[in-house]
């Protein structure tokens, strides 16, 4: 029991700016209640919570509650769910998340950010921000540094497209709704972002964005698995190679995200356990973010200078690009 207390400090101070941004987000819709408990977390961990023994609750909400919110998703999506969205849907998703992260990937690196962080700028925009970087960061042998400061550079930069893309979907796709919903939840980054985004324009844009998005998400765990593979053929030591082959070839709570996916796929689960499972899932991805934000040193960020500004803008800016492209050439 001894060990549980120097947890409860920081975990319980994650929590709070937790429930206090998701009360701030009933105020403020647009932004949400992840991308408040993340801009929150950095305000006050950078102002008044310094405290070194803070760290260890805040650090285990950052890292085990991303990992639970993985596993929870899954029950959030079918199998099935594909099929609502045609071939060209998912040849859309299959090409947007493919250029996203070879373009993120190789600009990174261009950049002179190493791999490990190249890999998960590439995973978070292209899959499912936070959760995504939750998932390949322990399979590329990220570091918690790097992990934090690409999940803080994912979630604003998502930022940015939420409260722009909607208004960018109107002007170019008028009344197709299935363009401006390929658009919202073919780009943006988390699924907080893109109901919050889809939501400025309308409900059924809403609708088939999150379609989008659910089709984004179930391509975790082969993007989590070939990122492992890249890393092993990278720049890791000989040793944390061998550390690799002796794991399963997928972090657990990928495993558990595919069991819960096939569960929900293969049985009608009574709705007040689906609505369990999303609500859990969001209290652990805005309590996780909120860590993080906590946890970020941004005097240290800020002193990366402009290529951290350059990365988020060159690959929101491509995503944009890219992805309208694609939408006239499919959906128009």
């Amino acid at each position: 029991m001894t060990k549980k207390i120097p947890v409860l400090p920081g975990l319980i101070l994650a929590i709070t700016v937790a429930g206090f941004a998701k009360f701030l987000a009933i105020f403020l819709p647009q932004l949400g209640g992840a991308t408040i408990a993340i801009l929150l977390g950095i305000f006050l961990g950078n102002v008044f919570f310094k405290q070194s023994y803070l760290q260890i609750g805040t650090k285990y909400a950052e890292s085990r509650l991303l990992e639970f919110s993985v596993v929870l998703l899954g029950l959030t999506v079918t199998f099935q769910t594909i099929a609502e969205m045609g071939v060209q849907g998912i040849l859309y998703i299959a090409l947007i998340m493919t250029g996203t992260i070879v373009f993120a990937y190789y600009i990174g690196l261009k950049l002179g950010f190493n791999q490990q962080m190249s890999l998960l700028m590439s995973g978070g925009n292209a899959v499912c921000g936070s959760s995504a970087i939750a998932a390949i960061a322990p399979s590329i042998h990220a570091k918690e540094e790097e992990k934090g400061q690409i999940i803080t550079l994912v979630n604003l930069l998502g930022t940015v497209m939420m409260l722009t893309l909607p208004f960018l979907a109107n002007g170019l796709f008028g009344d197709n709704v299935l363009a401006k919903s390929a658009l919202i939840g073919g780009t943006l980054q988390s699924v907080g972002q893109v109901v919050a985004g889809a939501s400025l324009i309308d409900e059924q844009v809403l609708k088939y964005a999150m379609l989008f998005k659910i089709i984004r998400i179930m391509a975790l765990a082969l993007v989590v698995y070939v990122f492992g593979q890249i890393a092993k053929k990278g720049n890791l030591a000989d040793a944390d190679v061998q550390v690799v082959k002796k794991k399963a070839p997928l972090p657990w709570y990928v495993v558990g995200f595919l069991i819960f996916c096939l569960l929900n796929s293969l049985i009608v689960l009574p709705p007040i356990f689906v609505d369990s499972a999303k609500w859990l899932s969001s209290w652990f991805e805005t309590t996780a973010l909120a860590a993080i934000g906590l946890r970020l040193n941004l005097v240290k960020f800020i002193q990366e200078g402009p290529r951290f500004l350059i990365y988020g803008l060159s690959v929101g800016t491509f995503q944009t690009i890219a992805a309208v492209i694609l939408i006239f050439l499919f959906f128009s």
